[in-house]
Formats: structure tokens, sequence, C-alpha cells
């Protein structure tokens, strides 16, 4: 039978530190709402020096016809986009006639069915084991498939043979002492198996967030913390298939829209797909993970 013990620990870990993003006070008049119109289109052109896509997007019912425009996206978002992409996105007009982007996601057949397909198959295998869906150290990683910080879908089978260091974290938290830390020490482990010589190694970090985790945000992240995304992936995908995750690797989460508070857990998992080692928390160190890695 298996223990709890995790689990009871995990909860507490959770009343005593979640991961909380602040309420803003409420105003006696609230601030107009943003604009926001859901389109689908084709990207035409890419400038990643200004951050701009033309795009030649599907008619927005009521507001505009389908059309040709140029639209400013953030830094992540351009680096991603590829001439002939198909894309889903938030339209967004200002003031000054300008318009951009947000929320951009990749579409297309094969993608969406790769995608689809993980997140059914790794529900179906949450239901089946039922009470025992939380995976023990000894137990074997689950199937899943999510996209990275460039938009490619990631599936698990991915890294068979490799080293894999993973932990949950969202881009909005807020705590220090969370997941920025959780990050940090991601980082710290990647330096020092690079310096002792480990080279199968795969650092992947899960948003908790996939509501406003986009590859696009997630690509900023990552790019503006200096990580080294060579072997260090950053993933999201459906929020069925995040949720999933979370229950088999025993992490608990609030839910509402998106991410309010979690525990955190950093698992290390060998060539073989199977856990061999698990930390709770941020107290864990670098160099007690480096230490039970394999080297080649």
């Amino acid at each position: 039978m298996k223990s709890n013990t995790p689990l009871l620990c995990a909860a507490l870990a959770l009343l005593l530190a979640g991961c909380t993003r602040s309420e803003p006070a409420v105003a006696e008049t609230e601030a107009p709402r943003e604009e926001r119109y859901p389109i689908e289109g084709q990207v035409i052109a890419v400038d990643t020096e200004k951050h701009v896509l033309i795009v030649h997007h599907s008619e927005i019912e009521g507001y505009m016809p389908a059309m040709v425009m140029e639209f400013f996206v953030s830094a992540g978002d351009a680096v991603n986009a590829r001439e002939g992409q198909r894309i889903r996105a938030d339209l967004i007009p200002s003031d000054d006639g300008f318009f951009r982007l947000e929320n951009i996601w990749p579409i297309d057949q094969v993608t969406a069915s790769t995608i689809k397909a993980g997140a059914d198959a790794l529900r179906q295998d949450t239901l089946i084991r039922g009470r025992a869906a939380y995976r023990e150290v000894g137990e074997n990683l689950p199937n899943f498939a999510l996209y990275d910080q460039t938009g490619a879908v990631v599936q698990s089978a991915r890294f068979r043979g490799k080293q894999i260091m993973l932990n949950f974290i969202y881009t909005r938290c807020p705590v220090a002492t969370m997941c920025p830390a959780a990050t940090m020490k991601m980082m710290e482990t990647q330096r020092l198996a690079n310096e002792t010589g480990i080279a199968n190694l795969e650092l992947v970090s899960i948003t908790l967030d996939p509501e406003y985790d986009t590859p696009g945000v997630l690509q900023d992240y990552a790019t503006s913390r200096g990580i080294d995304t060579a072997n260090f992936s950053f993933l999201t995908g459906p929020e069925r298939a995040i949720k999933d995750l979370l229950t088999q690797f025993g992490v608990i989460a609030q839910f509402d829209g998106a991410i309010i508070k979690h525990t955190l857990s950093t698992l290390l998992i060998n060539e073989d797909g199977r856990i061999v080692h698990r930390a709770d928390g941020t107290l864990w160190e670098p160099k007690d993970f480096v230490a039970k890695m394999h080297r080649r």
C-alpha cells in the first residue's frame, strides 16, 4: 500500500507557504476592461528586431473584416513566429491606433492531434490509477505531450535515455522564495552538472499557469533570466493535461482560472524513466541532486 505521507506534507506546505497572487485593491470606479478579440490567421512576415508580425487574420464579426495587418508582439512571440505558420491569438486594439497580439498559440492539424492524444491518454491513465495516481519514488514517468518555449511539441519519449530533473513553476509567481527560487536552483544544478561532466541531463519546468504561460511567455521568461535552453525546456499545454500531471506528481495546486496557490516538488528521473529522487519545497541543494546523477 502506498504511503500518504508525501501528500500530507504537501498539503501542510500549501497551508503554510502557498504561492499567492495578491489581489488588487477594489477601486470605487472600475477601470474599463481591455478589449480583446480572439482571431486565427497565418503569419505572412516576421520582424524579430521590431517585434512585429504581419498576419492575414480571420474576420472579427461586428468589428473587423478578414485582412492583412501589422501587429506588435512580445519578443518571445516574435522569435517563435515563422512565415506561413498558422496561429490563434487575442487581438488587442489601443487608443493610438496600433494593434498587438497576445496569448499566441501555434495551430495545425498534426500538432493539435498530437497534443490532444497526449492529453486524452494522460487523463485515461490518471483515471485508471485512481487513488494510486500519485507516483512514488521507484515508479515511472507518465507519458505526456506538451509545447515547449519555442512552440514545438515535446513528448516524454523525447527524453528516453536521458536523466531528467523536473519541477513545476509559473512565470507570474510573485513570491521570491517559491518559483523564482526554484528556477534559480534548477539553473545552478545545470551549471554544476555541466562542470562535473554530466552530459545526458535534461531539465524540465512545467507551467502551473497554462492560461497565461504560452510558448512566447515561457520564451521571454527563459531569455530574461539568461537561461541556457540547450537542455532546459519550459513546457505548457492544455489545462487538463497539466492537472493530471500535478495529480500524478503529487503537487497540490488551487486553480481559479489561473493558479493561485501551489506546493513545490523537484524530481530526478533516471535514463530508464524511473523516479529516483524527490525533494519538496525549495530547501534542497543543487549539489545533492548532482551527486545522485549518473555520469557518462
